[in-house]
């Protein structure tokens, strides 16, 4: 047995590691939420979700005041069942934003117990496809850089041996991201993939315009060209242009990502664990992907998806923004081009609880 004995949430605050800005906002600091779950079995499982800014008191509250004490006498092994349980209790405020990332917070602490009870790492235990993944770099590209600023990380990550870079575009005028792109690919060649990212700004006229002017570049995928809840303007634009579109991060359901899939309107499947309720339905979200013979990319949280990429078999790219070393002991290693995913018991996370305690939002 390995009856749950205690349920805790803390929100805490964490500051960037850099300026982040794209086409509608700039990243002003992580609010992370942790969860802890304690068992009869003497384990301690720790999961968390994030936001960006805003709302993480929200999340705080809706697990303290409704989620968690649910989970108090129940069985940790279930973890299907709870996490249906819990969904089930908040079906007023389903589907959305707060409620799957207080649902990923307790799945990611459950999940942590699971492995922890195997004596089995992540990536083994949600499916040993294998353990080291590509990884591609997001911090030299944000909005606010420069041109040079943007080649000159380019070039590191090309002679670092990375996979590719990704582009932030949105500029004020469609030549300025134009140019940027054209910049960056004259300079590392035809070899590097270059990503580049809208962040859903634009209208579907626009990122026609923008599709057309990106592709002399050969970018490897526009993502999130336009608000995620325009699926018809994504199909339209994934029948318009040779670029691969990227969306994902900005959804909370499975059936959402069945939708675009069914509809031609993703080429790439860029699910968040912390945004979709956690790694139970990321899962699922990943194999549905691979039932459409779609490639998984995910957004954001390296630290948990390394561990996930490297456990199916469409799992493609890791993104690298750290964001977790100033409240971890260890973080995420990279080498010879490859995100390597951690192989002790858990989701391979090494938190620094006094890192954590001294960030901590009353």
């Amino acid at each position: 047995m390995s009856i749950i004995t205690t349920a805790t949430a803390l929100l805490a605050g964490i500051a960037v590691e850099t300026d982040r800005t794209d086409a509608v906002q700039a990243f002003v600091k992580q609010e992370t939420i942790l969860v802890e779950l304690a068992t009869t079995d003497g384990l301690r499982g720790t999961g968390y979700a994030y936001t960006i800014g805003t709302g993480g008191t929200s999340v705080l509250s809706l697990l303290q005041d409704h989620l968690l004490p649910l989970l108090v006498g129940e069985d940790a092994r279930n973890i299907e069942a709870l996490w249906q349980r819990l969904f089930a209790t908040t079906r007023a405020t389903t589907t959305g934003a707060i409620t799957s990332l207080a649902l990923a917070a307790v799945d990611t602490a459950l999940w942590d117990l699971r492995c922890k009870r195997a004596g089995e790492p992540l990536w083994r235990l949600a499916g040993g496809h294998r353990r080291e993944v590509p990884v591609y770099d997001t911090e030299g590209g944000w909005l606010h850089l420069g041109t040079d600023e943007l080649v000159k990380s380019a070039l590191v990550a090309k002679e670092a041996g990375w996979a590719g870079v990704k582009i932030k575009v949105g500029k004020p005028h469609l030549n300025e991201d134009a140019e940027r792109l054209r910049a960056v690919r004259e300079a590392v060649g035809p070899s590097l993939h270059i990503m580049t990212d809208a962040n859903q700004s634009q209208t579907i006229s626009s990122a026609l315009q923008l599709a057309a002017a990106l592709e002399p570049y050969d970018p490897y995928w526009l993502e999130e060209p336009m608000p995620a809840d325009d699926l018809s303007g994504h199909a339209r634009l994934a029948r318009a242009t040779n670029i691969p579109v990227a969306v994902g991060e900005s959804m909370y359901s499975i059936t959402q990502f069945r939708n675009y899939l069914e509809a031609g309107a993703a080429s790439i499947v860029q699910v968040d664990a912390a945004r979709v309720g956690g790694i139970t339905p990321w899962l699922k979200v990943a194999h549905l992907a691979e039932a459409h013979n779609v490639m998984v990319c995910p957004h954001f949280l390296m630290e948990l998806h390394v561990s996930l990429v490297a456990a199916v078999p469409n799992g493609k790219f890791v993104e690298h923004i750290p964001q977790l070393r100033a409240v971890t002991r260890s973080e995420m290693t990279v080498r010879d081009g490859m995100a390597v995913a951690p192989d002790e018991p858990g989701i391979g996370i090494d938190w620094d609880m006094d890192a954590i305690d001294d960030r901590r939002v009353s």
